[in-house]
């Protein structure tokens, strides 16, 4: 990397011809994220609010994109960890979120419902061991003051805060469940978001037998209620949608993933923020953006 040549280009970034500017940045945007200390290090040195702003925007871009990249990889990972694609839409707001600080978060609460669980209880004694863990020992609830904040959809500040939508809840719900070898998943559900317990037992249903997988559903939205199919039916009957398959059964992480973006979308679009849609939008793009 040639540091003289990157420094000569900072200092041109306040020139007021904005097509010299461009190319300028186009050319500092082709060394990637190995050039942001030095863009940091002008920022810092600099009282001229004109360079620090073309600064602060190429680093976002410069950001953005390696995030898009990452995000593309995740995509294409057979694996799709939701807790690490949970962490990447969170690093479009916070870029410099430490993946390791949220994963020892999850794994304190984790300890704590593992201490208390055993190969005799039933499937609702684990639920209700972990719901008294997540929601009194940690104090996790739902955020209804301020529902469609920004905020509830990154896991970083519903971890420090305790409080998000239900779409986060239930992914912090599910990963716990996870590390606990509980079999419980998201399911897709319109204008909501559950959490499906499924009957392990029951791996490939005969005809008929489908409904039988999952044994009942959670709400992390309220505490970890436990209830049945016939609710969903209801819930599904009040809001005139009719009924299908895919309403009740888990959904993909990929399509998790998706439906957080969606909602970062539809919180920025309500802020007047066109251009973080615009950026969030691309993000989705990567997934496939499949509704």
């Amino acid at each position: 990397m040639d540091t003289k040549e990157i420094d000569a280009l900072i200092k041109l970034l306040d020139d007021p011809d904005p097509e010299i500017t461009g190319l300028i940045q186009a050319k500092i945007l082709s060394y990637g994220a190995t050039v942001i200390p030095f863009l940091e290090h002008a920022w810092e040195h600099s009282f001229d609010p004109t360079l620090q702003h073309n600064i602060e925007d190429i680093i976002h871009k410069i950001q953005f994109l390696q995030l898009k990249s990452e995000l593309k990889y995740w995509n294409q990972d057979q694996s799709h960890d939701l807790l690490k694609g949970a962490i990447l839409v969170a690093r479009y707001q916070y870029p410099d979120l430490d993946e390791n600080k949220i994963r020892n978060q999850i794994s304190e609460i984790h300890r704590d419902a593992w201490i208390e669980m055993n190969d005799h209880l039933t499937a609702m004694e684990k639920v209700r061991i972990l719901n008294h863990i997540f929601f009194e020992v940690h104090a996790f609830g739902r955020n209804t003051t301020n529902y469609h904040a920004p905020q509830n959809s990154f896991i970083n500040t519903v971890l420090e805060t305790k409080r998000g939508n239900p779409l986060l809840l239930s992914i912090i719900y599910q990963e716990l469940a996870k590390d606990l070898d509980m079999p419980i998943y998201g399911v897709n559900l319109p204008e909501h978001f559950i959490l499906a317990y499924m009957n392990e037992g029951l791996t490939d249903p005969l005809p008929g037998e489908k409904e039988l997988r999952v044994l009942f559903y959670i709400n992390a939205f309220s505490k970890g209620a436990i209830f049945p199919r016939s609710e969903v039916d209801k819930f599904l009957k009040q809001l005139k949608i009719q009924p299908h398959p895919h309403y009740y059964e888990p959904c993909t992480n990929v399509e998790i993933i998706q439906r957080m973006i969606r909602n970062l979308i539809f919180s920025y679009n309500k802020l007047g923020h066109d251009d973080k849609v615009e950026e969030l939008q691309g993000l989705l793009a990567e997934l496939g953006n499949t509704n």
